[in-house]
């Protein structure tokens, strides 16, 4: 049976564990701690919000969120930064729950779009996207400041 609910402070070991299955998947290291999470889950001014999917009582998903904005459109919009499921529960529609919630928390609350990024090489995500309507934005890449990089251009401002 599917349950879904709002992350809550107990929730995040569990949380971490499937932070950590998703990194596994997408070959990507780790370097989040459960304190972190907590602290910027649960901060007066939250950095995200979170869904926990439950089956039969067990974690098998999550959705972690946060606000963006818009300035072509002067609105604000949801940017869904992790989707997971445990590899063991897919194909029971609790990805697709989960992201049922996440566009009702959407609409509810008055943003135009829920956006997120897919690696271009997980095909079945891609299928699953496109049989939600959702449009796949190959012409904007994704671009990113870290590390060395960052901390070069951020010399260069002015003090």
């Amino acid at each position: 049976m599917l349950a879904i609910r709002p992350l809550r402070p107990q929730d995040i070991p569990a949380l971490l564990a499937m932070i950590q299955e998703l990194a596994e998947f997408e070959h990507l290291p780790v370097t989040a701690k459960a304190e972190d999470l907590e602290r910027d889950a649960f901060d007066r001014q939250p950095g995200f919000r979170g869904l926990l999917a439950e089956w039969d009582n067990q974690p098998a998903g999550y959705a972690l969120f946060y606000e963006f904005y818009s300035t072509f459109r002067a609105q604000r919009g949801l940017f869904l930064e992790d989707l997971f499921v445990r590899s063991h529960l897919r194909g029971k529609g609790i990805g697709r729950a989960l992201l049922a919630q996440v566009a009702a928390m959407a609409v509810t609350e008055n943003y135009f779009s829920v956006r997120w990024e897919v690696l271009d090489w997980n095909k079945p995500a891609i299928k699953f996207y496109e049989g939600l309507d959702a449009v796949l934005m190959d012409e904007w890449r994704l671009t990113a400041l870290e590390g060395n990089a960052l901390r070069k251009v951020a010399s260069a401002a002015s003090r």
